[in-house]
């Protein structure tokens, strides 16, 4: 049966407005007050209608942590939060650190049907740090694996970061690195500074990021390999990006929206719910990263969605997980932080949530203008809705969202994937 949308009079992100068709999978037709039968219209009337997101950092959980999260249930948030792909990290259990495990999670994705799931493999067995995963079988299996990464833990030795990035370069692949160095975080519990000095908590300083920012970047530059920070968090480690990439290095960085919009004063609460691996940090630090965003030196948005099953987090702050819920609320946070603010336009904001995620993955479907021909992958944003933020409300299986009871400007209100409309908001 065929399938036919008809997306009416919204804005384009470069300011236009247009209808814009959709038939078995792709855009047949753009224009002005198109006349079409037998068409499902999607009204897109005060919205802006962008290319579908994709998300370069997901924990779906899948397999062995069902309780939080499954691939089904993650790619139900990630769908209402606009997005199309998604890229689950590797620290399931077992790891995703063979093409059996990673090709599960392709499977599941497939079966779910709602986004592209992009499983990322490890780049250390166990994600233990000592040796090498099958990396060349993760990229060879049907997953296609593009994309390595221990996140949840840093690789810390020099020498397991230095092969890693020269194995990869061989099929065009990038690391992903959580940029932690262990032994200046043992124990740590937030942001250290001046709050954290007032609770009594253990800080995790910035110089921990920094440093294997620093020792990272020359690494990749000597063996001239791709290399990707994972959710920078200080404005150091924005300047050492800044630096490197003034000198044409091989250096792309990424940044959540929950650091886009939160600070370490929320601590205060002692609620696990703001207890987050890499921590909230200061409000300079938020201003910092806004600004790198603005400026291209942090390339890409990447939610970091970590849902957590409840007994992980009703519990005392430091006995709780780090981690916390992203998929469902990201674009709304970039379009009130980012784009009311005059920070980015339409256009930035797909390069950011869109097009350069989907380039550094090498999901070649994906990031496409909204041309005749490309894919159906599509989202409708009313950028002066409120999303008001529920989180008994939300798709994910988790509740840690630390955006509860709050109002952000901007909803999604339809996401297409593929040309098939995976989200619709209700009518209010």
């Amino acid at each position: 049966m065929s399938s036919k949308f008809l997306v009416r009079g919204g804005k384009l992100a470069n300011g236009k407005v247009a209808d814009i068709a959709i038939v078995d999978g792709l855009i047949s037709e753009v224009g002005t007050n198109l006349s079409l039968d037998g068409y499902q219209e999607i009204d897109a009337k005060d919205c802006v209608v962008i290319p579908g997101l994709v998300d370069l950092h997901t924990h779906l959980r899948e397999p062995g942590k069902e309780d939080a999260e499954t691939v089904l249930s993650g790619s139900q948030a990630a769908a209402k939060g606009g997005y199309v792909a998604v890229s689950a990290m590797a620290n399931t259990s077992p790891v995703a650190d063979t093409a059996g495990v990673v090709e599960q999670v392709f499977r599941l994705g497939r079966e779910a049907g709602l986004v592209d799931v992009f499983p990322i493999g490890a780049v250390t067995k166990g994600l233990a740090g000592e040796e090498l995963a099958d990396i060349g079988a993760m990229a060879d299996s049907q997953a296609k694996v593009r994309v390595f990464s221990d996140d949840g833990n840093c690789v810390f030795d020099p020498l397991v970061m230095r092969r890693a990035l020269e194995y990869v370069k061989a099929f065009d692949g990038v690391i992903a690195q959580h940029a932690q160095e262990p032994r200046l975080t043992v124990g740590s519990q937030m942001n250290e500074g001046f709050v954290s000095s007032q609770l009594g908590l253990k800080g995790w300083p910035a110089i921990a990021e920094e440093a294997i920012i620093a020792r990272d970047i020359l690494l990749a530059d000597h063996v001239q390999s791709r290399l990707h920070i994972c959710h920078v968090t200080t404005a150091g480690g924005v300047e050492i990006i800044r630096w490197a990439k003034a000198r044409g290095m091989k250096v792309t960085a990424e940044v959540t929206p929950h650091h886009l919009i939160l600070t370490d004063e929320l601590a205060r609460s002692y609620d696990p719910v703001f207890k987050v691996n890499p921590p909230l940090r200061s409000e300079s630090d938020v201003m910092a990263l806004r600004e790198a965003l603005a400026d291209g030196t942090i390339d890409i948005v990447a939610t970091d969605h970590a849902p957590h099953a409840a007994e992980s987090k009703d519990c005392e702050w430091q006995e709780a997980a780090f981690g916390m819920l992203g998929l469902e609320t990201a674009l709304s946070i970039v379009n009130q932080t980012m784009v009311q603010t005059g920070l980015l336009s339409w256009e930035q904001l797909v390069d950011r949530m869109s097009s350069k995620p989907a380039q550094i993955g090498r999901y070649a479907d994906h990031g496409k203008a909204l041309d005749k021909g490309a894919p159906a992958h599509v989202t409708v944003i009313n950028p002066t809705a409120i999303n008001r933020v529920d989180r008994d409300r939300v798709s994910s299986r988790s509740r840690n969202t630390p955006f509860h009871g709050m109002e952000l400007q901007g909803l999604v209100t339809a996401t297409i994937y593929g040309g098939k409309l995976t989200f619709k908001a209700e009518q209010s």
